[in-house]
């Protein structure tokens, strides 16, 4: 990861400085900004309510956009931005073709797989039940929660500018959300007699 003196840069940061050097002429540095944003796009495409195959598809089409239209980007310190609007756009046209399917159902695959620590069969049954309860209860949160949750899961260090733009909410509101929606699903799952015995 880039990094600026004294810490780690934002993501808008590392996102402006690669697509600069690829605009002058480094195109090895639009790896960069693809591998520093995807996750992002691709949450904000599945927070506009589609499958995982779709945020996919969604996601390559707003890279796709961005090469194509890479010299009309005036400032550099925009393109973050521009990628969140062209992604929440490329999503809303996908999810009007498509309002009859049903996304709710493909939640779990927000999330990665999470990798073995134990080979005991034992243990493989009690993280596959505690992920089933998890999906279950998080399903169950309101689709802000929801959203919200799926967005900065895997954010190293979340931007919440770039989440609010993302979710079209107030910058303030993100923690204290975040806080309450999370409140909401250690609760739940507290309460689940199954979660308490796994």
């Amino acid at each position: 990861m880039m990094q600026a003196e004294g810490g780690t840069r934002s993501l808008a940061e590392l996102a402006a400085r690669a697509f600069a050097d690829y605009r002058d002429g480094r195109p090895e540095a639009m790896s960069q900004l693809v591998d520093s944003t995807t996750t992002l796009l691709w949450h904000t495409a599945r927070a506009q309510g589609l499958s995982g195959p779709q945020a996919e598809d969604v996601v390559q089409n707003t890279w796709l956009s961005l090469v194509q239209h890479a010299s009309g980007i005036a400032d550099p310190q925009g393109v973050l931005k521009w990628l969140l609007t062209t992604t929440r756009r490329e999503a809303w046209a996908v999810s009007r073709r498509s309002r009859r399917e049903d996304v709710r159902d493909d939640m779990g695959d927000a999330m990665p797989d999470v990798a073995p620590t134990s080979d005991e069969p034992a243990a493989v049954v009690v993280r596959s039940q505690e992920q089933r309860l998890l999906w279950r209860h998080f399903k169950d949160l309101p689709e802000r929660c929801q959203q919200l949750l799926r967005v900065i899961a895997l954010a190293d260090r979340p931007d919440y500018a770039q989440v609010a733009e993302a979710l079209g909410m107030p910058v303030g509101s993100i923690g204290p959300t975040r806080g309450r929606c999370l409140a909401k699903l250690r609760s739940a799952l507290i309460g689940d007699p199954g979660w308490a015995t796994s």
